[in-house]
């Protein structure tokens, strides 16, 4: 994770995938991308409460290398773009067009207890 500034006016910036190959996955929730050693590492930017540093498992249910497309937004809250994917209020970062899997049923509850917001994914 990257800080932009210091003190009350930077922004968090997402990291961007160090490959675009086989092992990029996707946030469930907040549709991040990045590879699977950067979730390990550092977790989701959007999603920290999922704790998903140093849990080989957890990365594993919170993410997916099943997605469709690819879009980087530099200014989330600027870009119609951002505002029509919905991710309009997460960091600045690489983000899926969609995902085709749900979060599973206790991460699920674990957004509503955090209080944030889950979309799941639209069945075709």
């Amino acid at each position: 994770m990257a800080s932009q500034g210091g003190g009350g006016g930077g922004a968090t910036v997402a990291q961007i995938p160090t490959s675009f190959g086989h092992e990029l996955r996707a946030c469930l929730r907040c549709r991040l991308v990045k590879t699977y050693d950067q979730f390990r590492e550092n977790g989701c930017e959007n999603c920290r409460f999922f704790q998903m540093e140093d849990d080989h498992e957890r990365v594993v249910d919170c993410t997916t290398p099943n997605f469709t497309g690819l879009i980087s937004v530099m200014d989330p809250t600027r870009s119609w773009s951002a505002r029509w994917l919905r991710i309009g209020r997460f960091v600045p970062g690489c983000y899926t067009l969609s995902v085709s899997e749900a979060l599973p049923q206790d991460l699920q509850n674990m957004c509503e207890e955090e209080r944030v917001p889950y979309v799941p994914p639209k069945r075709v």
